[in-house]
């Protein structure tokens, strides 16, 4: 199987499946000499597990990580780094009953036209668990960016037609409030929606937004490695993003240019913008500020409503999906999203080391 490896510098390849022995990742490129330990990694992963409020499945994992190599006392080595997670609450009798049909909104179907079969125990590769060793890595990636002084900061925008107040943004309500929004009273509104669909045996999505701060202008490229186009490579590569907005996003289609254009000013030396409609990026390229990045999230496939689909054969079924499901995959993702971002930015700034000829003589000069 091919695809599941990403980046350029730096690359991630995630392995294992949904009720396999373990699942984790290889990160490849990492420099070496960074203070590294599990814990670093853990509360990272703490974010995304599961059975932690109403708004997530009932399957308990401590989805506790181990590091594997490319770690020697305390330090990075250079060397590749691979992070395991092992599964322990499988079960997969759960799932013995979809074997033979394809379940609605799942890759069900497409996986087995593609590859002539399907681990049908919670989705195998195309399960969200599969997004452990994206998290795994990007904590890592996220420890390194924030001794450069770059910093990320992802949250739940909305759930269903719940959206946060921008008037109440509170960074330290993310981690306290079980929607992951920072607005303590759209969290409030947010769980009793989510308490609603579980109620009427249904799911719900929403918007998760992340804000990236310190971010050097000049990092990205102007043509196919554009940093827009490989942040929502990333976004997009995780299972229930439908879509990706940078800045303004889809609203610029209905702006003026007047209106949409961030004009510049210069202050004790120092270029700004006026605005932001750009999220942060032009031309491909960094412009020094805050990059603001939006991702679209669909409602969870699995639900216990009656659906019509059909089996493997092609006859007709109703079915309902039992087992334990999210109502809504938002609150988990939003680590998920950060994490693949900063594993871009570290991608693109250990990239951007080779830009300029003059990056390679003051470094190599100060050798001699």
């Amino acid at each position: 199987m091919a695809g599941s490896s990403y980046g350029n510098q730096l690359g991630i390849t995630t392995w294992g499946e949904s009720h396999g022995p373990g699942i984790g990742v290889v990160l490849d490129g990492f420099p070496a000499g960074m203070n590294l330990c599990e814990e670093d990694i853990q509360k990272y992963l703490d974010r995304r597990k599961p059975g932690q409020s109403a708004a997530t499945t009932s399957r308990k994992e401590a989805d506790l990580v181990e590091i594997l190599s490319g770690v020697f006392e305390g330090r990075t080595t250079g060397t590749p780094i691979s992070l395991m997670v092992k599964n322990t609450a499988q079960h997969s009798a759960d799932y013995e009953d979809i074997a033979h049909y394809y379940r609605p909104g799942h890759a069900d179907y497409t996986f087995d036209m593609k590859y002539g079969f399907r681990d049908y125990r919670g989705g195998g590769r195309s399960s969200g668990r599969e997004t452990i060793g994206r998290v795994a890595a990007g904590a890592v990636c996220a420890k390194l960016l924030s001794e450069m002084g770059v910093l990320l900061c992802a949250y739940t925008r909305s759930i269903g037609s719940v959206c946060m107040d921008e008037q109440h943004f509170d960074a330290a309500q993310i981690l306290k409030s079980p929607s992951g929004m920072p607005d303590a009273d759209a969290d409030a509104r947010a769980m009793a929606y989510i308490a609603s669909c579980r109620e009427h045996q249904d799911s719900v999505g929403g918007v998760i937004e992340c804000r990236i701060d310190g971010v050097p202008a000049g990092i990205g490229d102007p043509v196919f490695r554009k940093l827009d186009a490989m942040l929502a490579d990333a976004v997009m590569g995780i299972g229930a993003v439908k879509a990706v907005e940078i800045g303004d996003g889809c609203l610029v289609s209905g702006l003026l240019g007047s209106e949409d254009n961030d004009c510049f000013y210069a202050e004790d030396g120092h270029i700004a913008k006026s605005t932001n409609h750009a999220g942060g990026i032009m031309g491909g390229i960094s412009d020094g500020s805050r990059i603001l990045l939006r991702c679209h999230v669909k409602p969870t496939p699995s639900i216990s409503q009656t659906q019509k689909t059909v089996t493997q054969s092609g006859e007709p079924v109703d079915v309902n999906i039992h087992g334990r499901h999210d109502p809504v995959v938002v609150p988990r993702a939003v680590v998920v999203v950060e994490s693949m971002c900063a594993i871009t930015i570290l991608d693109a700034m250990m990239a951007n080391m080779t830009a300029k000829a003059s990056y390679l003589t003051d470094f190599y000069c100060k050798k001699r």
